[in-house]
Protein backbone atom coordinates (compact mmCIF):
# COMPACT_ATOMS: atom_id res chain seq x y z
CA UNK A 1 0.00 0.00 0.00
CA UNK A 2 1.51 3.32 -0.93
CA UNK A 3 1.81 6.23 1.71
CA UNK A 4 0.27 9.51 1.61
CA UNK A 5 2.76 12.60 0.86
CA UNK A 6 1.37 13.62 4.34
CA UNK A 7 2.95 10.85 5.78
CA UNK A 8 6.22 11.24 3.69
CA UNK A 9 9.35 12.58 5.32
CA UNK A 10 11.25 15.73 3.73
CA UNK A 11 13.53 13.42 2.67
CA UNK A 12 11.11 11.45 1.10
CA UNK A 13 9.36 13.62 -0.44
CA UNK A 14 12.54 15.51 -2.15
CA UNK A 15 12.94 11.77 -3.56
CA UNK A 16 9.81 11.77 -4.60
CA UNK A 17 10.07 14.92 -6.74
CA UNK A 18 13.29 14.05 -8.23
CA UNK A 19 12.36 10.84 -9.60
CA UNK A 20 8.67 12.01 -10.66
CA UNK A 21 10.82 14.70 -12.20
CA UNK A 22 12.98 12.44 -14.34
CA UNK A 23 9.63 10.12 -15.09
CA UNK A 24 8.03 13.37 -16.56
CA UNK A 25 11.38 14.43 -18.55
CA UNK A 26 11.16 11.02 -20.20
CA UNK A 27 7.42 11.07 -20.82
CA UNK A 28 7.80 14.38 -22.19
CA UNK A 29 10.55 13.16 -24.69
CA UNK A 30 8.74 10.77 -25.56
CA UNK A 31 5.91 12.61 -26.67
CA UNK A 32 3.23 11.14 -23.63
CA UNK A 33 1.78 14.15 -23.30
CA UNK A 34 -0.92 12.94 -20.91
CA UNK A 35 1.62 11.19 -18.65
CA UNK A 36 3.62 13.99 -18.46
CA UNK A 37 0.53 16.39 -17.24
CA UNK A 38 0.00 14.37 -14.44
CA UNK A 39 3.57 13.68 -13.62
CA UNK A 40 3.92 17.59 -13.70
CA UNK A 41 0.58 17.99 -10.98
CA UNK A 42 2.16 15.30 -8.80
CA UNK A 43 5.16 17.32 -8.45
CA UNK A 44 3.10 20.06 -7.42
CA UNK A 45 1.54 18.48 -4.64
CA UNK A 46 4.47 16.96 -3.17
CA UNK A 47 6.53 20.40 -3.14
CA UNK A 48 3.07 21.69 -1.37
CA UNK A 49 4.07 19.06 1.93
CA UNK A 50 7.59 20.87 1.87
CA UNK A 51 6.02 24.62 2.46
CA UNK A 52 4.74 25.30 5.52
CA UNK A 53 0.90 26.38 5.10
CA UNK A 54 0.91 29.14 8.40
CA UNK A 55 3.13 31.19 5.37
CA UNK A 56 -0.26 31.56 3.02
CA UNK A 57 -2.72 33.91 4.70
CA UNK A 58 -6.67 34.28 4.03
CA UNK A 59 -6.99 37.33 2.18
CA UNK A 60 -4.17 38.13 0.76
CA UNK A 61 -3.33 37.64 -3.07
CA UNK A 62 -0.85 35.74 -4.51
CA UNK A 63 0.39 34.87 -7.92
CA UNK A 64 -0.20 32.07 -9.91
CA UNK A 65 3.16 30.05 -10.55
CA UNK A 66 3.35 29.08 -13.76
CA UNK A 67 0.95 31.30 -14.73
CA UNK A 68 2.32 35.01 -15.28
CA UNK A 69 -0.30 37.96 -14.74
CA UNK A 70 -2.60 35.93 -12.78
CA UNK A 71 -3.56 35.98 -9.37
CA UNK A 72 -5.18 34.00 -6.64
CA UNK A 73 -7.17 35.33 -3.61
CA UNK A 74 -6.62 33.06 -0.38
CA UNK A 75 -10.16 32.60 1.61
CA UNK A 76 -9.29 30.11 3.38
CA UNK A 77 -6.58 26.43 3.70
CA UNK A 78 -7.38 23.14 4.19
CA UNK A 79 -4.32 21.58 4.56
CA UNK A 80 -1.87 22.39 1.65
CA UNK A 81 -4.75 23.45 -0.10
CA UNK A 82 -5.75 27.12 -0.45
CA UNK A 83 -9.35 27.78 -1.24
CA UNK A 84 -10.16 31.29 -2.76
CA UNK A 85 -10.81 32.86 -6.64
CA UNK A 86 -8.67 34.20 -9.25
CA UNK A 87 -8.72 37.83 -8.96
CA UNK A 88 -10.21 37.91 -13.13
CA UNK A 89 -13.00 35.18 -11.74
CA UNK A 90 -13.94 36.11 -8.69
CA UNK A 91 -17.15 33.61 -8.92
CA UNK A 92 -15.45 30.85 -9.40
CA UNK A 93 -14.07 29.28 -5.90
CA UNK A 94 -10.90 26.44 -6.32
CA UNK A 95 -8.71 24.97 -4.74
CA UNK A 96 -5.03 25.07 -5.69
CA UNK A 97 -1.69 23.35 -4.03
CA UNK A 98 0.43 26.26 -1.86
CA UNK A 99 3.01 25.20 -3.89
CA UNK A 100 1.92 26.90 -6.75
CA UNK A 101 1.43 30.28 -5.19
CA UNK A 102 4.19 32.50 -4.74
CA UNK A 103 4.03 36.51 -3.24
CA UNK A 104 3.34 38.89 -5.78
CA UNK A 105 5.70 42.32 -5.94
CA UNK A 106 3.01 44.17 -7.84
CA UNK A 107 0.18 44.00 -5.92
Amino acid sequence: MEKRYSEYTEYELRQEISQLGEKARKAEQLGIVNEYAVLERKMVLAKAYLLNPDHFKPGEVYEIEGDPGRYFKIDYLNGVFAWGVRIDEPHKEEALPISLLKQSESM
